[in-house]
């Protein structure tokens, strides 16, 4: 079986190839094929991702294109994860919300609809050359925004397209880390949208033991729900997803992130270039050793200050940098991040096995007050060679409201790229709800477009 990575010489990468080299046995895994149109950075992360694959004596084949074709020929899963613009695109997707004094994060909000602006249109062009190249093969999307991409492709026809994002299992993991439990001990009722979801239930032995868990401080301080006030999650009643900060905390989000020297995307850009930089000096090939020490110390720096502003005990950039450097080696002990949500939806296709997991797909009825076409974020059932939304009844109206309105946003944004219309991008953008101004959506679309113009070209 061959499974193929289109963006394959992102810096998460070689994580992803642990993974997969992990499950190959089980899943008939022979080739795993990393796509990239950066030659330069793909050579490095390709070495690096063989080197892996030596060291764990695998005999599955990791090969290295720059040509889509090839890289999609008889492949019969394929990971998406791209980004159009590169690293300075999304500098200019934070920074020019935050002059406008919105939000400006990479997902959510202005950012995450100019990156959806660049994503659909290229997303749809390899979609389109998969159908051709490898009719059948299922597209795990986890270009973001991923929900809102994963609807695009939904729309168009691409019906084995399903949006993967790790955030959406938190609950079920950081609860199973919690009580030191397998995760599969547990099973966590998740809905929502991607980056706007909630877990209403974890199951343990059939019994919900979130209400109990949500009262114990020491819970709430050991996951990701530190990020909220214990008053708030309390009369939620839920677990949080982490990107519901920039919703419930709206203003205090955007003063913390124009308080930070750095946008998230300019410590990230610099972060890779000194990366990249490093392994070169080092070369990969003949030095693989203290390259991998080099990549593994980038990804404790990268993952230190993730959202730090919303951690009231998180680490300083300097306490990273200097935390960066110690010994450290190459595991899943933390988690496989979207790799494993993937490669467990893989496994679970390949060989019959029944797996749940909380994924972006059309809701198909599983939330009564959303449309059946609906890419929502829910937990589903893999199994039988389909994957199946699982229900959740009595979702509370302001969880409901919340998520109609961020999906009309989706909706119009998807219909206004597929029509390259300004037009509608400004009505789409004005219905998010940290945007809702007119003119404050027509100025972001004008900027936008124009910032971008080298990937979207002309909009009427």
């Amino acid at each position: 079986m061959k499974l193929s990575v289109i963006g394959g010489a992102g810096v998460r990468a070689p994580l992803l190839t642990l993974s997969a080299l992990r499950r190959a046995e089980r899943v008939g895994l022979d080739e795993l094929c990393l796509m990239d149109i950066d030659p330069e950075k793909l050579a490095q992360i390709g070495a690096l991702c063989q080197h892996i694959g030596e060291r764990e004596g695998s005999p599955v084949r990791i090969t290295t294109t720059t040509d889509a074709h090839e890289a999609l020929d008889g492949a019969r899963h394929i990971i998406t994860t791209i980004r159009v613009g590169g690293e300075q695109g999304r500098v200019y997707d934070e920074r020019i919300a935050l002059k406008h004094g919105v939000l400006g994060q990479e997902t959510t909000g202005p950012g995450g609809f100019a990156m959806a602006l660049r994503s659909i249109p290229a997303l749809l062009g390899y979609a389109e050359l998969a159908d051709r190249r490898s009719p059948g093969a299922w597209i795990f999307n986890f270009t973001n925004p991923a929900g809102l991409v994963a609807q695009a492709l939904r729309d168009q026809g691409f019906a084995r397209t399903v949006g993967i994002c790790d955030s959406a299992n938190h609950a079920q993991t950081e609860t199973a880390a919690y009580l030191g439990v397998s995760p599969e001990a547990l099973q966590a009722q998740v809905f929502g949208l991607n980056h706007l979801s909630w877990a209403k239930r974890v199951l343990h032995n059939g019994q919900d033991i979130l209400p109990g868990l949500l009262n114990d401080d020491a819970y709430l301080a050991a996951t990701t729900q530190h990020m909220f006030d214990p008053e708030l999650v309390r009369h939620m009643g839920m677990y949080l997803n982490e990107y519901l900060y920039y919703f419930y905390y709206a203003e205090k989000a955007v003063e913390s992130i124009q308080a930070d020297e750095l946008t998230r995307g300019e410590e990230v850009m610099q972060l890779n270039r000194k990366l990249l930089d490093r392994l070169k000096a080092i070369d990969v090939k003949r030095n693989p050793g203290d390259a991998l020490r080099a990549y593994l110390a980038y990804e404790r720096r990268r993952s230190a200050t993730y959202m730090h502003y919303a951690n009231p005990n998180g680490v300083s950039m300097e306490e990273a940098d200097q935390a960066a450097d110690s010994p450290i080696e190459l595991s899943l002990e933390g988690g496989e991040g979207y790799a494993g949500v993937a490669l467990k939806i893989v496994e679970a296709l390949e060989t019959g096995t029944s797996a749940r997991t909380a994924l972006n797909v059309p809701n198909e009825g599983a939330l009564d007050f959303m449309r059946p076409d609906d890419v929502v974020e829910i937990s589903c059932v893999i199994e039988q060679g389909e994957i199946r939304p699982l229900p959740v009844q009595d979702v509370p109206e302001d969880r409901q409201l919340l998520m109609r309105s961020i999906k009309l946003y989706e909706r119009r944004a998807v219909e206004a790229t597929l029509n390259r219309s300004r037009e509608q991008a400004v009505y789409a953008l004005m219905a998010h709800p940290l945007v809702l101004s007119y003119s404050l959506a027509r100025t972001l679309v004008d900027e936008y477009l124009e910032a971008h113009a080298p990937y979207v070209g002309e909009w009427n």
